[in-house]
């Protein structure tokens, strides 16, 4: 629930939505037609098909690892049987590339059968090659990185911004499945400190399950990584670092528990649940296959869009707006945002007035009205170098308040976004 108050004396207060009680199973989404799975190769993905392991007509099974080139070192799995329509260049959010794999799905699923012949004896290696990019997208390189060892797991059973349920449910219909995936996890990654985050009401609903407990309140950004880093764990996450540099991983609740089916079934869990919002207002929880596209998830929901509306893959604060329908569910799609064009926030090019509103919202403590002026001029270096940009945690609170209408949050992402991309092209260079 959002509640912007009149007097500048007080902070806005956003709270997360917390579920009181487990609500129904989701909604399933009926089988697409076709399904469309993003292979991520930033930067290499392939602008012909010429050396592509993948041709047009062969056929995949439901769970099976899809390769495309023989040096790849990462994968797609599949979410369905069927056969391969196209193989194409797919460009996302801030020019990030992928190669989008167009499969015509079967009436049945033949579950690929390699990973249950193996999943009798669990390890991180089985875990690397398998599960990247099941449901929840558990970030599984940061456990095999041998420069940033991870010390503390935390099972994140909260939502990262407002309006989703999503890892909610899965601690409320899956705690089986993650007593089981926080099992594997301390085997295969030697992690022994595991902290299960939930809201403050959900302390005493759980029981046993071979973690600690640790609660936070609903007001938002509470939950945000490094300030649960810093606010439970005692840990101050350095500026421009990540929660893993101080020894610190997150996986979502459905991470999590699609680990530990995976292995309790020997089948890679192929479908997410994720939030959807209409433009009323009204959330429901629904499940589809990954890759779906999200014009089938509207029309079975009996959504519409109208002139102007938007959808937007993520929650109201930090949210991203997606331009076409076929845009496939993806496996951190926690919550489809639907807004009415009458609703969406208006943007200007007016200047900052200096009424400090973002100064003192900002969790950070960052002289956002300063670093605004830099950002505006492109002058990202500097805005890192005297205005702590690298210390925003893009929790969208400064454009939420912002007087003048800047979309502050998109001017911070686009800065951080050129820095490590002049990066990585002068590391590359070198």
């Amino acid at each position: 629930m959002i509640q912007k108050l009149a007097t500048a004396l007080i902070k806005p207060r956003l709270e997360y939505s917390l579920l009181e009680h487990r609500p129904p199973a989701p909604k399933m989404i009926s089988a697409p037609d076709s399904i469309t799975l993003l292979h991520s190769r930033p930067n290499q993905a392939p602008e012909s098909t010429d050396d592509l392991l993948l041709n047009i007509g062969d056929t995949i099974q439901t769970g099976q690892k899809l390769v495309l080139t023989d040096d790849d070192d990462t994968y797609a799995l599949s979410s369905a049987t069927g056969t391969i329509r196209s193989v194409s260049p797919f460009t996302g959010n801030f020019g990030n590339r992928y190669s989008a794999i167009t499969v015509d799905v079967a009436d049945t699923d033949t579950w690929d059968t390699a990973f249950s012949k193996a999943a009798a004896d669990p390890s991180l290696d089985l875990i690397l090659a398998n599960l990247r990019g099941v449901p929840g997208d558990p970030a599984l390189t940061v456990l095999n990185d041998p420069d940033r060892p991870i010390d503390t797991l935390v099972v994140y059973g909260l939502d990262g911004d407002l309006f989703s349920t999503t890892n909610q449910y899965a601690l409320y219909a899956d705690h089986e499945d993650i007593r089981s995936g926080i099992r594997i996890l301390k085997q295969t990654a030697g992690v022994d400190n595991v902290v299960i985050l939930v809201p403050r009401h959900f302390v005493h609903g759980l029981g046993e399950m071979g973690a600690k407990l640790a609660a936070v309140d609903a007001e938002y950004p509470s939950a945000h990584p490094v300030l649960v880093c810093r606010n439970v764990l005692g840990r101050t996450v350095p500026a421009g670092k990540d929660v893993e540099d101080v020894g610190v991983a997150f996986f979502t609740a459905e991470a999590v528990a699609s680990i530990g089916r995976a292995f309790d079934t020997g089948k890679i869990p192929v479908t997410k649940t994720f939030t959807l919002a209409s433009k009323e207002g009204v959330r429901t929880l629904v499940s589809a296959r990954i890759g779906t596209p999200v014009s089938r998830v509207l029309a079975d929901a009996g959504l519409t869009l109208g002139e102007g509306d938007r959808i937007i893959f993520g929650g109201p604060m930090n949210g991203s707006a997606i331009y076409s329908l076929d845009q496939p569910i993806g496996a951190d799609t926690d919550i489809v945002y639907l807004q009415d064009h009458t609703d969406i926030p208006a943007i200007d090019d007016s200047p900052c007035i200096n009424c400090g509103e973002c100064v003192r919202v900002c969790p950070m403590r960052i002289s956002v009205n300063m670093l605004i002026r830099f950002l505006d001029a492109g002058q990202y270096e500097d805005a890192a170098d005297q205005y702590d940009l690298h210390c925003c945690i893009e929790c969208g609170f400064c454009s939420y308040v912002c007087v003048s209408r800047i979309p502050i949050y998109q001017y911070i992402r686009l800065a951080k976004h050129e820095l490590a991309r002049t990066q990585s092209l002068e590391e590359t260079d070198v």
